[in-house]
């Protein structure tokens, strides 16, 4: 069983990894799902309800998630709720027709304290890649409630919603490698960008499966005027960037990876900003390869890596 974990946007990531909401939310830890695999939710519980002790947290599993198995909590009682779901899922070959509908732990949670609640389940290809999956989640309190529930129509961000049921981001679809001759180019990549940000970076991944070198000397990229092999230094506290003179060369046996705080590609003057889930198709230009067309998904800023300070 292939297991990722959910740790790390319901956010990369990707991997629950719409960006996280403030810590007021009851979230999950950021960190993209994959369609058709098994993953480990780590349920994020900041707070009570207006002081009081959180004495139960309810999870409703939505329809397409299937195979959850809640892991027991120490000083806690755990229910789980059981039901049909409106259309079965196969399982490891099998029709898989009913399961977990909802997850109760019940215990006690002072306000003052902050705690996890973990549990495993199979995200179904009743969802496609990129989209966000929302489990609601209600805490009880000894006199009221906190339900997080709201849930946003397509296109609404979840961020302007009172009380957002916690999301689970899914990892966009996987971009198979490209090969050049002996170059094999694995996994581009970029980040989204703020309104009128003027520049993006490019990652990726080169392996030289030849005998002879080859050098990355740049490449196009269609919302970009150029395209520069850049990488970073520290002087002091201060990251530095510049360009890589001549090219980036890649050696016989040798993988390099363009990724953020090291070697990368820089995509100049953009035209509008990068948003997340979009595929844009550009080329990396090689010494002897020429240039390979490749595809760049555009990833949320949650599994980018940190941002750092451009100076040239």
């Amino acid at each position: 069983m292939k297991t990722q974990t959910f740790a790390g946007a319901l956010g990369a990531a990707v991997l629950f990894a719409v960006a996280t909401p403030s810590l007021a939310h009851v979230t999950f830890e950021p960190g993209p799902a994959a369609v058709n695999s098994t993953a480990k939710a780590v349920l994020r519980i900041p707070h009570g309800c207006d002081g009081q002790a959180t004495l139960k947290v309810r999870v409703r599993i939505p329809e397409g998630v299937i195979a959850v198995k809640p892991m027991p909590k120490a000083g806690w009682a755990l229910d789980t709720a059981q039901g049909p779901y409106a259309k079965p899922s196969m399982l490891y070959g099998k029709p898989v027709a009913e399961g977990v509908t909802e997850i109760v732990w019940t215990g006690s949670l002072p306000d003052a304290h902050y705690d996890e609640f973990v549990f495993q389940a199979r995200i179904t290809d009743a969802f496609q890649p990129g989209q966000t999956v929302f489990f609601p989640v209600v805490q009880e309190c000894a006199n009221g409630q906190e339900a997080w529930t709201e849930i946003p129509a397509e296109g609404q961000d979840p961020h302007g919603l009172k009380m957002p049921a916690p999301g689970l981001k899914l990892a966009g679809a996987q971009v198979a490698a490209v090969k050049a001759g002996p170059l094999t180019i694995e996994e581009p990549w970029s980040r989204v960008t703020p309104a009128g940000a003027k520049v993006g970076g490019g990652y990726l991944r080169i392996t030289n499966t030849g005998t002879q070198p080859d050098r990355l000397v740049g490449g196009t990229f269609p919302l970009a005027s150029r395209v520069e092999v850049h990488e970073m230094s520290m002087s002091g506290d201060v990251m530095r960037m510049k360009a890589v003179e001549g090219g980036l060369a890649i050696k016989p046996g040798e993988t390099v990876e363009l990724k953020p705080g090291g070697l990368h590609l820089m995509f100049m003057d953009l035209k509008e900003p990068l948003k997340e889930n979009q595929t844009l198709k550009g080329t990396l230009v090689f010494e002897k390869a020429g240039p390979v067309e490749v595809t760049y998904t555009v990833r949320g800023m949650a599994g980018s890596g940190a941002a750092a300070e451009h100076k040239h």
